[in-house]
């Protein structure tokens, strides 16, 4: 059972901390335990139930209110409010609440509901990607464990899949060609695979390589598919290399493609580009690029 100090159920629900001092003491609503040198601290149950406490109290349900309902009632009001209301901090907080609880239906609810609503580009910019930034900076703090974040990791990647295989495979010698992978050591499965679903939904033929691809992999993955664009990212520290030598070699290896090159690690180290290389130094200018793609020949150099 984990256990967690009353920063750490400030920095998952957003209250401060004198606030929650001050709903244990007047209204009851958890209650702390104590060390034997007296110092408070909290555990699963207790996190919990403040998250969804604190989810229904930000959508304007008085805590004095809140103190009179059982736990059962506070949770399916929470179920209620995040069915409804797609404000950005009510749906970080459901989708927390669904990871610390491991709820599987209610991060399908959150997520099902939301791309029904605003589709599921929008769901992935709006809601997982705020989510996952979040999701960051809590794993940094030690406020969540490897368990919950591999649990709601696995659910987000089943999501992307299914969106990326409703798109149908894209026909004709005008649909561009794409191979995307990651290199050698990199583990942003998640960034690749929504990468899939935008360049497919924006009819692309896409050959998704996957992790741990190496340019000898990726050589005779060339030479079947001959692709127009490989994309890749860089979001961890090379340690065989410098990025800039990687790069390097994409560009010579492959002087027939056009390479694209995303992540942390690309735009920290300034790589410079030849002229087959393309850095997209964030998402926005990735869906630009995509967007400039799409018009006529005439059109992108005017």
């Amino acid at each position: 059972m984990a256990v967690y100090s009353i920063r750490d159920l400030e920095k998952l629900s957003g209250i401060k901390a004198h606030t929650i001092r001050i709903w244990e003491q007047r209204y009851g609503v958890i209650a702390p335990k104590r060390t034997k040198t007296n110092i408070r601290y909290y555990q699963d149950d207790d996190l919990k139930f403040l998250l969804n406490v604190a989810l229904l109290n930000k959508n304007g349900i008085k805590i004095s209110k809140i103190a009179t309902m059982t736990r059962h009632d506070v949770a399916e009001k929470v179920a209620a409010i995040s069915e409804v209301n797609f404000e950005h901090n009510t749906q970080l907080d459901a989708l927390t609440i669904s990871m610390i609880e491991m709820d599987e239906q209610q991060f399908d609810r959150i997520i099902t509901t939301s791309t029904q609503q605003i589709g599921f580009e929008r769901t992935m910019l709006e809601v997982i990607y705020p989510f996952l930034d979040k999701l960051g900076v809590l794993w940094l703090t030690g406020s969540i464990n490897p368990v919950q974040e591999n649990f709601i990791s696995y659910l987000i990647r089943q999501k992307i899949i299914v969106a990326i295989d409703n798109e149908s495979i894209p026909q004709g010698k005008f649909a561009k060609k794409f191979i995307i992978y990651l290199p050698e050591g990199e583990k942003q499965e998640l960034s690749l695979l929504f990468m899939h679903y935008i360049l497919k939904s924006r009819r692309n033929q896409v050959l998704y390589l996957g992790q741990d691809i190496s340019i000898g992999d990726l050589r005779d993955a060339c030479k079947v598919h001959k692709p127009d664009f490989i994309f890749t990212m860089v979001t961890e520290t090379f340690f065989k290399e410098p990025v800039q030598r990687y790069v390097d070699k994409l560009s010579e290896t492959f002087p027939n493609c056009h390479i694209l090159l995303s992540g942390y690690q690309v735009v920290a180290q300034k790589v410079s580009s030849a002229h087959n290389v393309t850095v997209l130094r964030s998402l926005d200018h990735t869906l630009d690029f995509l967007e400039e793609l799409k018009q006529p020949v005439a059109a992108r150099v005017n």
